[in-house]
Formats: structure tokens, C-alpha cells, sequence
């Protein structure tokens, strides 16, 4: 579907800083996460209790989800104004506006084609998984309008791009490891949140680097969910049957050819984010010569021939601490891109190894620091 090339920086992520632990962040999350109906239990409540309290701020359902006339938006979009475009994809155009009360949202309208029939229900199926979710690392659904043959989503506003731009050098200033490690943690537990603890598990279908917005502070927001699908609803299921949608290069070659949807499928597609997030290269890319086209398949190659310096992104300052974590990375990435399935981690688990690594990379960094300073003096 679309890219939300910007959005509204949260003000609650605000309250988070530089998160030093696991645990602290946990903490924070406790605070600040919400059930997504008002009321309802969550599953497995004895594990990973990041989303068990229910702030106030948050209690807002899909009843919540505000209603626009089309005034309402031609008012905040000055009429389509090409000024207010931000933006553009499948689905169609995404422009900046402010509404009536001074908010500044993102609004996603969708083409007028032959394809609007197949855009109509992605764009159904976006305002009910949003509707259904609140987390600090997903995009907040504003509101919505579905008018004759218009579809409109509005959701909050962002100015500082997407993941995508960052790592090809087309927004912003580039990543530096620590920040990487951050953003990677932040699309775990949004991941995490909706697999594990949303009502019913939601497996995304649509991870990549175009659909993870950053903020102003660069905490990460998972967005885009057309192609989300609800997961297994009894205990005993283990995936759901239906036709394969994902994006070339971060589908999971087991549904491509089972037909079989599981939240491990989202797995997959997080391996390759990772190792498109720490090499700099996207997973497919036709421009490049012979076997370095398929970026998972050559980092394999070069793994194995021990040449990790040739695959860290040169954007990344290579010391001892920034290989070594590359090196834990590269190995999850690789756990999470299994052939089957039953071989991948969770994505609890995989969020549970960023943040070992993250904590590993902090004292190796300091460490390193240390080094270099009494080498001066």
C-alpha cells in the first residue's frame, strides 16, 4: 500500500529519552500501553508485561475513531493543494493537512482506477486492524471517510520520514549504530504487541523499510496495515489459509508457496529488514551485478567467508564494539530468515536478543571510547 512519508511526532514518546535497559523500557510501556477495547483481557498476561496497565489518555476504541465529511478535508488539504502532497503509492496519495482544532495529520486518499475495487478493501482493512490497536511504535488512526468512490485515511503526521530514507541517503542525516539498534527494538515491540497482545494476534504482511516511519527523536512507528490479516483465533490453529500479498525480497518464501499466513511470516520479513537496516542494501537490487542482486544471499556469502567488513553499511563508523554487534545481528537476522518456519524465533524472542545486543554494543562502545582517549593522552 502507500507511504506515510511523514508523520506527527507522539508527545508521550517524549517521556521516554534514551531508554538505558529492558527494564526501564518496560516500565515506561507499562505506563503508556493500552488494550485496544477498553476492558478486555489480555493473553498470555504472565509473560513479557509490557502491556498490562491501561492508561487513561488511551482508552480509545474503534467507536473512537473520528468520522470526516468530505468539507473536512478539502478544508485541511486546501482542496488537494499540490503544495500539502507528501507522498505516494499503491494505495495512492498521502498529503499533509490541519484540521479545524490545529491538528496536523497525514491524509492517505486512495486512487480512482481500474484497481479501486482491490483498494477499497485494503482500505477497509486498515481502518479495522488500526482501530483495534494502540501502541506507542504503531501509527495512531485518526480518522477515517468512505464517501461513493472515496477512501480516505487520516492518521497522525510525522516530518521525519521513513526508514527507507534515511539508510539511501534521502532525508535526514545517517544512522549511527546505536540509533539503528533502537529503531530495530522499536519494530520488535510493535510487532511483539500485535502478535502476542492485541485481542487477537494481527500478523502485518507489509514489513519494510518504506513502512516504518521515524519521529523527530527517531523512535520508530510501524505503519501501513492494508495488507494485515488477523492470525489463528483458536489455540489449537496454527495459520491461517489465504492468498499471498507482501512485497517482493521480504515475502516469506514458505507462505509463497503454501498458501499458510503465520505471525512467523512477519519474522521473516523483520530478518530482512535487518539486514537491509545494517548493510545498506535493499533486499533486491536489479542495479547491482550477478549474486549481489539478492542482498539475504549474499550476505550468507560473505558471512561465511568471514568478510564481515565488506557488509557493514559504510555509514556505520567500523570499530570493534560496531562489528561485534554487527556480527550478533547478522547471525538473528539469519535465525529469523529460516526456509521453515518452526525454525524462526518469535519476535518476542528476537526483541528480547536486540536488546542483549544493544546492551552488549553500549559497554563495548565505552570500551572503546576508553581505548581511544588513553591512547591520546
Amino acid at each position: 500500500m502507500g507511504c506515510f512519508s511523514c508523520y506527527f511526532p507522539w508527545s508521550k514518546e517524549d517521556e521516554l529519552g534514551d531508554y538505558e535497559s529492558q527494564e526501564q523500557f518496560k516500565v515506561v510501556f507499562d505506563q503508556h500501553s493500552t488494550s485496544s477495547q477498553p476492558g478486555s483481557e489480555r493473553r498470555n498476561a504472565n509473560t513479557f508485561q509490557l502491556f498490562t496497565n491501561v492508561n487513561d489518555d488511551h482508552q480509545k476504541s474503534a467507536a473512537a475513531a473520528e468520522k470526516f465529511t468530505m468539507k473536512d478535508i478539502l478544508s485541511a488539504t486546501c482542496n488537494w493543494s499540490p503544495s500539502n502532497k507528501i507522498g505516494q503509492g499503491g494505495f495512492g496519495l498521502v498529503y499533509k493537512g490541519r484540521l479545524k482544532d490545529g491538528r496536523m495529520v497525514a491524509i492517505k486518499r486512495s486512487r480512482m482506477d481500474q484497481f479501486a475495487p482491490r483498494l477499497g478493501a485494503e482500505f477497509r482493512t486498515e481502518v479495522e486492524m488500526l482501530t483495534q490497536v494502540d501502541h506507542l511504535n504503531l501509527v495512531k488512526l485518526i480518522g477515517y471517510l468512505e464517501e461513493g468512490p472515496e477512501c480516505i485515511l487520516v492518521v497522525e503526521y510525522v516530518s521525519n520520514g521513513n526508514l527507507g530514507e534515511h539508510l539511501y541517503g534521502t532525508y535526514g542525516r545517517p544512522l549511527d549504530m546505536r540509533t539503528r539498534l533502537e529503531i530495530a527494538i522499536d519494530i520488535g515491540h510493535a510487532l511483539t504487541y500485535l502478535h502476542l497482545y492485541a485481542d487477537r494476534p494481527i500478523i502485518h504482511r507489509g514489513i519494510k523499510s518504506s513502512n516504518i516511519l521515524l519521529t523527530e527523536r527517531n523512535r520508530a512507528k510501524v505503519a501501513d496495515f492494508g495488507f494485515s490479516r488477523l492470525g489463528p483465533s483458536d489455540a489449537g490453529d496454527t495459520h491461517v489459509s489465504t492468498a499471498v500479498k507482501g512485497t517482493a525480497g521480504y515475502l516469506d518464501p514458505e507462505y509463497l508457496n503454501t498458501y499458510k499466513l503465520h505471525p512467523k511470516c512477519d519474522v521473516y520479513s523483520f530478518g530482512v529488514l535487518l539486514i537491509e537496516f545494517f548493510t545498506g542494501r535493499r533486499p533486491i537490487d536489479m542495479k547491482r551485478m550477478g549474486a549481489e542482486r539478492f542482498t539475504p544471499q549474499w550476505t550468507q556469502k560473505k558471512f561465511s567467508e568471514g568478510r564481515l567488513v565488506d557488509m557493514l553499511d559504510c555509514k556505520i563508523k567500523k570499530t570493534p564494539a560496531s562489528l561485534s554487534a554487527f556480527h550478533r545481528l547478522v547471525t538473528l537476522a539469519f535465525a529469523c530468515t529460516a526456509p521453515q518456519r518452526t525454525k524462526r524465533p518469535s519476535m518476542k524472542r528476537v526483541t528480547e536478543v536486540l536488546w542483549d545486543i544493544r546492551k552488549f554494543f553500549l559497554e563495548a562502545h565505552e570500551l572503546d571510547q576508553q581505548g581511544s582517549y588513553e591512547s591520546r593522552v
